[in-house]
Parts: C-alpha cells; sequence; structure tokens
C-alpha cells in the first residue's frame, strides 16, 4: 500500500477492462470508479478494421487523466479481428495494418503493451506459427520505441495458436534478437484451465512450469477470470471469481505469490446488469484474497 492525496491507495497493479465510451480519456477515471490501479483499454472498435487516429489533444487529455485518476498500469488488447497466421495473404496484410496502428496508438497515448492473441493457422501448424512470429517482428519493426506485444496465451479451440507453453516461446523465439525485449506475455487464468492446465488444483505448479518452458520474467500481465467451462475442454468462457470451475483457491493463492506482485492483473469477468458494481465486488474479493486468512477470505463476497 502507499499514501496518495492523504488516502491509503493500492499499488498492486489490479483492475478490469474498461470502456473507452465518448474517448479513450474517459477510461481512466471508470477504473477509479471501480477501484483499480490498473486498466486495459481497447483503443479503437475490436470489431472494425477501421484504424483511427488520435488527436493530439485526446493522447494529452489520456495522459492526463491516468495520472489524476492514480492508475499505475495500462494495457491495450488488439483488435479481434487480426490474424497475422492466416495463409490467406489479404488478411494478414490488413491484420498487419492493424496491429501497427494499434502500436501507434499505444506508442502515442503513452500504454507500453499491447495484449495480443496468437492468430489461427488454418492450415498447418508450424507454417502458421512461421507466419504469427514473422507478423509480429514485421510491425515491430515499423513502429520504433517501446511499445511492445504480450502475446496472449489461448483456450486452444479449433486452429488457435498460443495455447501450450511451447508455442507461445516458439513465437518469441522465432523473432530477431533485437526485437525481443519488445515482446512479453499475457495468461488468462480461464484460458489455462480451458487448455488443460492444472490451474484449480496446483496453481503454482503451472507457474513452475511456465517458468521451466518460458520464463517468469517475460509474464507481464495476467488476466484473471473463473471458467464456465470443465477444465481441458478448449472452451472459453469466463466466469466470475470463485464461482466458476476453478474456484477460491487459485486466486487467492494467485493474489498471495511473491513472483506475481508487479505481475499486471486484469479481470475481464462478467460486467451483467451492473458493470460498475460487479467490477468492484471482483477486485475486492481479489484484495481479500491477498491480505486476508483464508476463512475471511471466504466470507468475502
Amino acid at each position: 500500500m502507499r499514501e496518495g492525496g492523504g488516502n491509503t491507495r493500492p499499488d498492486d497493479l489490479l483492475g478490469a477492462h474498461v470502456s473507452t465510451q465518448g474517448g479513450v480519456a474517459n477510461a481512466p477515471a471508470r477504473g477509479a470508479t471501480i477501484g483499480a490501479t490498473a486498466i486495459q483499454i481497447f483503443t479503437k472498435t475490436p470489431s472494425q478494421w477501421r484504424e483511427p487516429a488520435i488527436a493530439p489533444a485526446h493522447v494529452d487529455a489520456f495522459r492526463a487523466a491516468v495520472a489524476t485518476a492514480g492508475i499505475q498500469a495500462v494495457v491495450s488488447h488488439d483488435s479481434y479481428l487480426i490474424n497475422l497466421a492466416s495463409p490467406d495473404a489479404r488478411l494478414r496484410e490488413r491484420s498487419l495494418r492493424s496491429l501497427v496502428g494499434e502500436l501507434h496508438r499505444c506508442r502515442a497515448l503513452g500504454i507500453p503493451w499491447v495484449v495480443s492473441h496468437p492468430g489461427n493457422f488454418m492450415d498447418e501448424r508450424a507454417a502458421g506459427l512461421e507466419r504469427n512470429a514473422r507478423g509480429y517482428a514485421a510491425c515491430l519493426a515499423q513502429v520504433p520505441g517501446e511499445v511492445g506485444v504480450l502475446i496472449e496465451g489461448t483456450a486452444g479451440a479449433g486452429t488457435a495458436l498460443g495455447a501450450r507453453f511451447e508455442e507461445l516461446r516458439a513465437l518469441r523465439d522465432a523473432m530477431p534478437a533485437a526485437l525481443r525485449p519488445r515482446v512479453g506475455f499475457c495468461l488468462d487464468t480461464a484460458h489455462l484451465h480451458a487448455a488443460g492446465y492444472d490451474v484449480a488444483g496446483d496453481v503454482a505448479g503451472v507457474w513452475d512450469r511456465f517458468d521451466r518452458e518460458v520464463g517468469l520474467e517475460h509474464l507481464k500481465c495476467l488476466h484473471l477470470n473463473d471458467s464456465k467451462a470443465p477444465a481441458g475442454s478448449h472452451l472459453d468462457r469466463h466466469e466470475w471469481i470463485a464461482e466458476g470451475t476453478i474456484g477460491a483457491d487459485a486466486f487467492r493463492r494467485i493474489m498471495r505469490d511473491p513472483r506475481l506482485v508487479r505481475v499486471i492483473k486484469i479481470i475481464e469477468t462478467p460486467k451483467r446488469d451492473d458493470p460498475v458494481r460487479h467490477d468492484r465486488r471482483m477486485l475486492r474479493r481479489l484484495r481479500a484474497y491477498a491480505r486476508a486468512s483464508s476463512r475471511t477470505a471466504r466470507r468475502v463476497t
């Protein structure tokens, strides 16, 4: 905890994906409203190819809003349409332009990381991995500076790449050495669970395995979501923390693991009828897990 403006504020890098409706400068205050110290945003409509430019005045307003709201970490999430692994040359080219646009916007806004799902290979896995890695490298080369990509582990449905740690490592290793410092990883508890990793029963062992196969120093962000789907199902179905098939204990252990203290933690849990109330509730629950005894934590709602 730290003191700020006369109030005790958490410094846990914990928050949620928040809306940018009305402009990106509105997002930090929405984060502050739910008690977030970290936020994830879209810098554009994620289901459209249109690549908007952000005016300098909006850039300045966003940067000022981040400082005013006390937000300590911001990440963006790229477009749902991007597929750098596709064998379709036209789709791959559009995907390249979209990710380059995202990197440019984030560089202007001062957002250090873009969370990006690996693509769908469609034809052959090895070929898809090569295209995906080549695409990431090309995009990063076009946008100089420190802004980077966090490759997100997937649930592994269909031809999606990145459900296994060895594939995540392979994507980073295939890039030029000079670009690798700008490439890290984001892991999602619901995706890991769906991909077959034992998040519910041995989450510490999952991090141990990631450390051996990839390196925990490259884990920059966690998406904390419970799951509606069974373990190993390859179904990406998010549920409220401690109310799904993963359960409370894994999240309690995550919030208390010293190896993960400075990893940005973002919830993408259902917002349903009242986004502010439910996001606040989930963040309170996670913070209770971090500080309270197991008995107290179980009582928190």
